[in-house]
C-alpha cells in the first residue's frame, strides 16, 4: 500500500511536531512544509532535506494537509484547500460556539467541494473530550474535574525525599468544589528499589512504604494522597504542562467507583500524534466534515 504524501501547513510548535512525528511512520510520507514567504526556506535538522514552500501548489501530489496555523485563520486555510480538493486535517483551539461555528464552516465547505476534512483532531478539542466522554459514560450523575497546571505548580518535599530509599519528589495539591485537599506526590526511586507495590529493592523502598510513611506524618494525616512512581523527578521538573482529570461517584452511580486521569506530556507532540491518527483514516471517509474519534 503507497503511503499517503502529507503536507504541514505552519511551523510553530504543533507543525514541527507533526514534522518530526511523520519521520518515523510507516503509512505517511511527509511531502513538504508550507510556511510564510518570510520565513527561512531551510528548516533546522533533522527536517533539513525537506521541501519548504510558500504556496502548497508548489508541492508534488498531496494526499492530506495538516492545518498548523493560529485558530484565528485555520478557517480561511482549510477553505482554501478543500476548494483545491486537498483533504484537511485540523485542530484549531476554540470553544462553545464558536468551535461549533468553525465546525459548520469546514463541514459545508467540503461538502460544496466534494472533499473530506477531519476537525477536532488535536488534544483539546480532540482527545481530551474523548477522555472525559469516556468518564462521563461509566460514572453517571456525577461530575468531572478538569485541572491544568504547569510544572511550576510541583515543588519538592522534604518530607518525602527522607524516607529511605526515595532519591527525589515533587508534589503538588489541588481542592475540590468542598475545599478538600487531596496530595499528588511523584516520587524517583533509588535505584535497585522496587516501584510494584508490596516489593521490597536493596534500600528497602516501595510505593507502599512512600505511602505509608505519609499516612503516618503530620503533614499528611487526614488528607488524600496518590504517590505515583516516575522514572526522573528531574524530567518532569522540566515538563511544562499537565492535566488531571478526576471523577468521583455517588450513591446513585456507585460510591465507590472513581475514576483518575493523571499525565503530564508536551501538547504540541501529543496534537501532532493525533493528527497522524486522523490521517491515515481520510482515504475511507466519505466527503464533508468529520470529528474526530477512536473509531476505526
Amino acid at each position: 500500500m503507497a503511503k499517503l504524501n502529507i503536507a504541514v501547513i505552519g511551523f510553530g510548535r504543533v507543525g514541527r511536531a507533526c514534522a518530526l512525528a511523520l519521520r518515523n511512520t510507516d503509512y505517511l510520507a511527509l511531502a513538504g512544509v508550507v510556511r510564510r514567504p518570510t520565513s527561512p526556506i531551510k528548516l533546522p535538522d533533522p527536517l533539513g532535506e525537506i521541501p519548504v514552500v510558500t504556496h502548497i501548489r508548489d508541492l508534488k501530489r498531496i494526499d492530506v494537509a495538516l492545518i498548523c496555523v493560529p485558530a484565528d485563520v485555520v478557517l480561511g486555510v482549510a477553505r482554501e484547500l478543500l476548494q483545491a480538493e486537498i483533504p484537511v486535517i485540523e485542530c484549531a483551539v476554540l470553544e462553545g460556539h464558536a468551535l461549533e461555528m468553525h465546525y459548520d464552516a469546514i463541514g459545508d465547505a467540503a461538502r460544496h467541494h466534494s472533499t473530506r476534512a477531519i476537525v477536532g483532531a488535536g488534544w483539546n478539542p480532540g482527545m481530551l473530550r474523548l477522555f472525559e466522554r469516556a468518564f462521563t459514560t461509566l460514572i453517571p450523575d456525577s461530575h468531572t474535574k478538569r485541572t491544568s497546571r504547569p510544572g511550576a505548580s510541583l515543588h519538592h518535599t522534604k518530607v518525602v525525599e527522607g524516607i529511605e530509599g526515595v532519591k527525589g519528589a515533587l508534589a503538588t495539591e489541588t481542592r475540590d468544589w468542598q475545599g478538600k485537599l487531596t496530595r499528588y506526590v511523584y516520587v524517583e526511586l533509588a535505584k535497585g528499589a522496587k516501584g510494584v507495590k508490596g516489593a521490597k529493592g536493596s534500600e528497602g523502598a516501595s510505593l507502599d512504604k512512600v505511602e505509608a510513611a505519609l499516612a503516618a506524618d503530620p503533614l499528611f494525616v487526614g488528607e488524600q494522597t496518590h504517590v505515583f512512581e516516575v522514572e526522573s523527578i528531574a524530567t518532569l521538573e522540566e515538563e511544562g504542562r499537565g492535566i488531571m482529570l478526576e471523577r468521583i461517584g455517588t450513591e446513585r452511580t456507585g460510591a465507590h467507583a472513581t475514576l483518575l486521569l493523571e499525565g503530564r506530556f508536551d501538547v504540541p507532540t501529543f496534537a501532532a500524534r493525533v493528527m497522524l491518527d486522523a490521517a491515515k483514516r481520510i482515504p475511507s471517509l466519505k466527503p464533508g466534515a468529520h470529528r474526530y474519534s477512536l473509531w476505526g
